[in-house]
């Protein structure tokens, strides 16, 4: 592989008019399709083997006009102080509003407050329920400008009004904290590599790819069901891993410079061999992103394989367009060591001085490896604790911030009727089979009564054909606790008797049950798509490494940090500390998908650094260095990069913190903190003492295996060995640094 990638590099810095002009016209096609793409539709939400999606496809067949999974709304009104809303003035503004709902052409049904009996006790609050024909995606602007002016005209005339529901479904917004993260980001760079033209490289080329990425994802969102989280995440994945590799392979092309190289064959040499760690480091992150499709969530799946082609594509760039622009630069990309006249007025590095930070750190470790080694699983395990009182869901409208009108109509229907109204259950009996259907309506409804927690039971509403119904139930807690799951499962229970009793069906679905199918889903999904990625990981590595322990210590370091990511997210986002730091106005059950995502987006970036800091180890080692010298031989070449690139990592993912979108503010502080802990502690400590206490058992592999397995040749030996074999063509310092090297 490293001689392939070899010839590739030269290709490029040599071709680099060609290789410019391809990717500039890829971005440039995949603008224009974004922009001449029909706008995203539906983005379904369906969970395929779930009992709430039976239910809500049994709605579809058997209650066609429904429209089960159509836009809601509902406009939340409060009388002034004093007043009800049963007096005149404010019942007629009520009736208006309802009036004016019911004109809009999307609109299914208008339910009027007072013929629904949608007043409170006290009759401070009531609520109108509008129904769309399509979801909330789909809904055009006009009726949701429609729904807001009716609310406004409401006002006007003295009440409180307030919308929620899904019908002002709006696209997330990430805050200038992105921006600054790009910042950051730029800022690293500079100081890396002492050099503004250096530093632009890996932000050009991450910007050009993510661009490309995007937008593909955009021309493709209406045929393919995509809805603007994934986007999102391609961004932020895309940006960060974008950035990375070419930061990898720009920090190696220097350092073949200082070596004395020329410029189209350091280009070569940088693709060669950091190149094929970024091309290994990029597979395991497109592994663990395409596993996501094991869960079988449709949504999910979508977000993985569109986030894993924005990787291939930052893989793809870094091989290609990099050594492309490092062709254009010419000479003003200094050798490694040397700064731009800018920023350090050209002066040439010191051939002999003080050892750089990373090898002192790397010597400090291999003399105390069971310190460190301990001191980092301690740290691990504690910061892990939390997640020991892991709650899962999936957020509503109360997660939302208090400056949303869904979240003020959240908080005053819970005023008005109590916190389970936001939440209602929906109970389908389908009693198709059943000699007397009106009595299993009638059982259903009584068995469910008799449940506690349960405050409101209504009646069943049948179908036209009369074998199947409806009945919503409030519970009394609020949508995402656990005593409203508790909730559902008793129902599902007693749907058991009931099914015996009247051979009818009882199914339980809404927007709260399916979260609690999701949730379950997911947790049951857990250990077989960890057990699938970490597999595949492992074989890949024990390739790159020709290693076992190597291979098995890389995992379990990854588990330690994504334990210990976890019990950051729910200290902050489930017990609230340092919420308000990070903007989190309401706590709660940490969002059900955050497990599963974490493992597999961070075990993918967590091998980058892996592959990237260890490869330089083996290639020391295979050179004839003592292990321990090898780790701070890999330190010297390799911290400074991985420090960058974790950093810059860091700063991006720490951008989308500031999202109005509350599962993209947890995704982007949880790979954050992740990167952090197996970056800096796992990576640059825990690993390096183990290896420094393993010494030659590190690079142990049975013979068997070894004759197995095919020889990718990530260190580059292949290289060193056309090098000898051209004697003629080297010079004596040249051959004396391949070999030392």
């Amino acid at each position: 592989m490293a001689t392939f990638l070899y010839k590739l590099g030269r290709l490029a810095f040599r071709r680099r008019h060609f290789v410019a002009l391809l990717w500039v016209a890829l971005l440039t096609l995949a603008g224009v399709g974004a922009a001449s793409a029909p706008p995203a539709g539906s983005t379904s939400f369906s969970i395929p083997g779930t009992e709430a999606q039976k239910a809500f496809d049994l709605l579809e067949q058997r209650f066609p006009g429904m429209s089960a999974d159509g836009a809601t709304a509902r406009v939340v009104f409060k009388a002034p102080g004093g007043e009800k809303m049963t007096d005149h003035d404010n019942k007629a503004a009520v009736e208006k509003t309802v009036k004016e709902l019911r004109s809009g052409s999307e609109v299914v049904s208008v339910a009027d407050p007072y013929a629904g009996h949608a007043v409170s006790g006290n009759g401070t609050i009531a609520y109108a329920s509008v129904k769309y024909k399509v979801s909330g995606m789909e809904l055009k602007d006009s009726s949701k400008d429609a729904l807001k002016e009716a609310a406004q005209h409401a006002r006007d005339a003295g009440l409180t009004v307030e919308v929620g529901g899904d019908a002002l479904t709006a696209t997330p917004e990430t805050g200038s904290s992105e921006v600054i993260g790009i910042g950051i980001a730029a800022v690293v760079l500079v100081i890396t590599f002492g050099s503004l033209l250096a530093a632009g490289f890996p932000l050009l080329t991450a910007l050009i790819g993510v661009g490309i990425g995007v937008s593909a994802i955009t021309a493709l969102a209406s045929a393919l069901d995509l809805g603007s989280t994934t986007s999102t995440l391609a961004s932020m994945i895309g940006l960060a891993v974008g950035i990375d590799y070419a930061l990898f392979i720009v920090s190696r092309y220097r350092a073949e410079l200082a070596e004395g190289r020329e410029r189209e064959e350091a280009a070569g040499r940088a693709v060669g061999t950091a190149g094929s760690a970024v091309v290994f480091a990029g597979l395991t992150v497109v592994i663990a992103l395409v596993g996501l499709s094991v869960v079988n969530i449709p949504m999910l799946t979508k977000m993985g394989i569109a986030a894993a082609g924005t990787v291939a594509i930052a893989v793809l760039i870094a091989l290609t367009l990099i050594p492309a622009l490092l062709g254009y630069a010419g000479r003003k990309v200094k050798p490694a060591g040397e700064k731009s006249k800018l920023l350090g007025g050209g002066r040439r590095p010191k051939k002999l001085g003080r050892p750089n930070m990373g090898t002192r750190w790397a010597s400090f470790v291999v003399r105390r490896p069971v310190a460190v080694l301990l001191l980092g699983v301690l740290g691990l395990g504690a910061a892990a604790i939390p997640a020991t009182s892991l709650e899962l869901g999936l957020p509503d409208d109360g997660s939302q911030p208090t400056s949303t009108t869904q979240r003020r109509a959240y908080d005053l229907l819970s005023e008005g009727f109590g916190p389970g109204f936001n939440g209602p259950l929906m109970v389908v009996v389908d009693a198709k089979d059943s000699a007397h259907p009106k009595k299993a309506f009638t059982e259903a409804g009584d068995q469910i009564k008799g449940l506690k927690d349960v405050v409101t039971v209504t009646p069943a509403v049948p179908n036209k054909a009369g074998d199947t119904a409806t009945i919503t139930v409030v519970p009394k807690s609020k949508p995402s606790s656990k005593t409203t799951e508790d909730l559902v499962h008793a129902i599902r229970d007693k749907g058991a008797d009931i099914a015996a009793k009247t051979n009818s069906k009882v199914l339980v679905t809404g927007s709260t049950a399916m979260n609690i199918d999701v949730s379950q889903k997911l947790n049951d999904a857990l250990l077989p798509y960890l057990a699938l990625v970490v597999g595949l990981a492992f074989l890949l590595l024990i390739v790159v490494f020709r290693s076992v322990l190597v291979p098995l210590k890389a995992a379990l370091g990854f588990l330690l940090s994504v334990l210990a990511a976890l019990g950051a997210v729910v200290a902050v986002f489930q017990w609230g500390w340092l919420s308000g730091l990070m903007n989190v106005e309401q706590t709660g059950p940490v969002m059900s998908m955050m497990p599963i995502f974490m493992v597999g987006v961070v075990f993918g970036l967590a091998m980058d650094y892996e592959v990237f800091l260890v490869t330089r180890m083996r290639e020391a080692f295979v050179h004839g260095e003592k292990p321990t010298q090898a780790v701070v031989t890999g330190f010297r070449h390799g911290a400074r990069v991985v420090t960058a690139a974790a950093v810059i990592m860091i700063a991006v993912f720490s951008g989308f913190i500031g999202s109005s979108e509350a599962m993209v503010k947890m995704i982007g502080f949880g790979l954050a903190i992740a990167v952090f802990f197996d970056a800096f502690i796992v990576r640059m400590a825990i690993v390096p003492a183990v290896l420094a206490l393993l010494g030659k058992r590190a690079w142990w592999l049975p013979k068997w295996l070894d004759r197995a397995l095919p020889n990718v040749d990530v260190e580059g030996e292949g290289l060193r060995t056309q090098s000898a074999a051209a004697g003629k063509d080297a010079d004596p310092d040249e051959e004396r640094e391949l070999v030392r090297a």
